[in-house]
């Protein structure tokens, strides 16, 4: 049988010999006639050969399936013989052997199937994998003629078992039932108006009249696109019942009322938004409810503006192309600082904790912190395992002074009791924290941060101080000390670290402040801070500023629709403080006419990359960092991957241009 199914493969065909013999023909006529005419009586025995042959070819392919029936045992024939379901059999390079009638209907009448590979039918199935499927493994599914057929294998019985059975069960109405099913499960939905008292506190008196009655009349009608009943239970809040079905839908367009919301006229210069949060896919209602408050709490944690879709295993963002709007009122701060007050002196010792690779705005916050532990003779902490280059002077500075106690991640873990403080700034995700097993030996964490918040971020802290609108976590401490009633719990070294980190996320007050950034920095004024030596902190050498100069001569520009560009680049080398190169060097490509965001990679020497990502603000490069599992700002993000530069920046350029494309479309 293998030997005729070799011969068969390699036969020749008639119509290619036929065409090239009368080609040589028409040569040979043009030159010498008695050989032409030899040709054309050649060609004519070949034409009478093949006839023969393929007469023959037909008697031993009969013969070939009687043998192949023969050698299968008796039940295996009957099965295949008499079975209604579609039966074919392919050996194990993926080429039919045979077939019944209900599998050829699957396609023309006149095809010839056998030979034929059954990943050209049906390209779904791929033989190779399909033979190291285990049991365990769900049944491949493949569509054919509309209709959807679970496959299900076994053999002929062959002592060889070279040929493998492939049986189609159709589950079309099965699977048609679970996709009715699934589409009429419930989601719940919430849906807040993020800066509702700000915008009628800022709108002018004709405007506060009709604002309320024309954001409510965009969710009703929301709602009723979707068929789904609304319940309005605070000025600024609403609840929904969703089907799946017509979420896909929602989905699919990008949650399109964020955009249709925005566009209502306040009369101020704040545009409306709303935060959205789904709970799908649960086991029932009640947790596709407590999915949706979970969402809710992820979209306004992340500034608003967008869209939580949370699911079992996941939860999806859309939208987030605002800023996240500053709040006037400092009640919140006030709050905060009298409940870490409390928590400090109710705790046994105190540990501060910021994220790997520290920066300025984690070590200066830690520093204000571990001021505020001292005010309670409270034995303090902070925890750093390593000092980069462009920490080393402010670290350095603030070491010099005596009056702070630095320690390492196994000092601190020695020095953790049940009821021990830990306090967590400028990060609230456990994998970016300097020692994640801190986190499961305290019972007591706060978390004070100004990042978007994620998806994976600590769990249960018993003090979240959380805020997307500050310019850095330094700011929010510097508030919380404002708020303690001592105006001798900070001296200049507190007030240069605090002033520090602020200047570095805002990039020297020139990005992502408000009042409330100059309200702190003008208090940190007043206790001593030094601007002249904050500027020292932020000088690198030669060799640094050599490498920044080539990335930036090295950028690549991506074009945008209309005008403009992305700008990405490379930094060269591997260097420990690569985190501050590749963010000065995005900073500084910002200065360049056209550009409105840039990425710069760079690598550690543990071969890390390193992703810096800046915006001038109507580019979300937080959505971009998200992409690559990293986070952060609306015009201020970064990433951390394990993989090559080039690797990541091929990912990064496909990111950006998908980006592109979505855009132009909506468009």
């Amino acid at each position: 049988m293998k030997e005729r199914f070799l011969d068969k493969l390699v036969e020749p065909r008639v119509p290619v010999t036929a065409f090239a013999a009368i080609v040589l023909i028409c040569f040979l006529m043009w030159y010498n006639i008695l050989l032409g005419g030899i040709g054309i009586l050649l060609l004519g025995g070949a034409i009478v050969y093949e006839g023969t042959a393929n007469q023959k070819r037909k008697k031993d392919f009969s013969n070939y399936i009687e043998n192949l029936a023969a050698g299968m045992d008796s039940t295996v024939k009957k099965n295949i013989v008499t079975n209604p379901l579609p039966i074919c059999i392919v050996n194990k390079q993926g080429f039919v052997e045979w077939y019944n009638r209900k599998f050829g209907e699957f396609f023309l009448d006149d095809e010839e199937l056998v030979y034929k590979n059954i990943h050209t039918l049906i390209p779904a199935i791929k033989i190779e994998e399909y033979i190291k499927r285990t049991p365990e493994d769900t049944p491949l599914q493949v569509s054919v003629n509309e209709r959807v057929y679970k496959i299900i294998s076994g053999n002929t019985g062959e002592e060889d078992d070279n040929l493998i059975v492939l049986y189609f069960v159709d589950v079309t109405a099965f699977e048609n039932l679970k996709k009715m099913h699934r589409d009429e499960k419930s989601c719940a939905v919430h849906i807040w108006i993020d800066n509702y008292e700000e915008i009628m506190l800022r709108a002018p008196e004709e405007k506060k009249a009709i604002l309320p009655s024309q954001i409510e009349v965009k969710i009703r009608q929301f709602a009723q696109k979707n068929m789904a009943p609304l319940i309005k239970y605070d000025d600024e809040k609403y609840y929904l019942i969703l089907d799946n079905k017509h979420l896909d839908n929602i989905i699919e367009n990008k949650f399109a009322i964020l955009d249709e919301v925005r566009e209502i006229e306040t009369g101020t210069d704040l545009p409306v938004s709303l935060s959205i949060g789904v709970g799908a896919s649960g086991k029932s209602y009640l947790q596709n409810h407590e999915y949706s408050q979970a969402a809710i709490e992820l979209a306004l944690g992340r500034g608003g503006d967008q869209a939580a879709v949370k699911k079992i295993n996941k939860t999806d963002f859309y939208g987030g192309r605002l800023q996240a709007v500053e709040k006037r009122n400092k009640g919140k701060s006030r709050i905060m600082s009298h409940a870490l007050q409390r928590l400090i002196e109710q705790s046994s010792g105190v540990l501060i904790m910021g994220h790997k690779n520290a920066d300025m705005d984690s070590f200066g916050a830690a520093v204000g912190i571990q001021a505020i532990a001292k005010k309670y003779g409270k034995n303090s902490g902070i925890v750093m395992d390593f000092v980069g280059e462009s920490l080393a002077s402010l670290y350095e500075y603030v070491k010099s002074s005596g009056n702070f106690n630095i320690i390492n991640s196994e000092h601190a873990l020695s020095f953790a009791e049940k009821d021990t403080l830990l306090v967590v700034v400028d990060t609230h995700s456990p994998a970016y924290t300097e020692c994640p097993d801190l986190l499961k030996k305290v019972e007591k964490i706060v978390v004070i941060d100004h990042h978007r918040k994620q998806e994976n971020s600590i769990e249960n802290p018993v003090l979240a101080y959380m805020e997307s609108y500050a310019s850095s976590t330094c700011e929010l401490v510097a508030e919380i000390i404002q708020y303690t009633g001592d105006k001798n719990i900070m001296g200049k070294v507190e007030a240069d670290a605090l002033m520090a980190g602020i200047t570095l996320d805002t990039k020297h007050f020139s990005s992502q402040t408000g009042v409330r950034t100059f309200e702190a920095a003008s208090y940190l004024r007043r206790l001593g801070a030094d601007s002249t030596k904050i500027r020292s902190f932020f000088q690198v050498d030669s060799a640094l500023f050599r490498v920044k100069a080539k990335a930036i001569m090295n950028a690549e520009l991506i074009k945008l629709k209309g005008s403009g560009s992305i700008a990405i680049t490379v930094c060269e080398g591997r260097d420990d403080n690569i985190g501050l190169i590749t963010a000065q060097t995005a900073d500084e490509m910002l200065e360049i006419k056209g550009v409105r965001a840039a990425v710069v990679l760079g690598e550690n020497r543990e071969s890390e990359v390193m992703i810096s990502a800046r915006s001038i603000g109507d580019i979300n490069v937080q959505v971009l960092m998200e992409k690559m599992g990293g986070g952060g700002h609306l015009n201020v993000a970064g990433a951390q991957v394990k993989m090559s530069v080039r690797e990541a920046e091929a990912i990064l350029k496909q990111i950006i241009n998908n980006e592109i494309a979505e855009e132009r479309s909506k468009k």
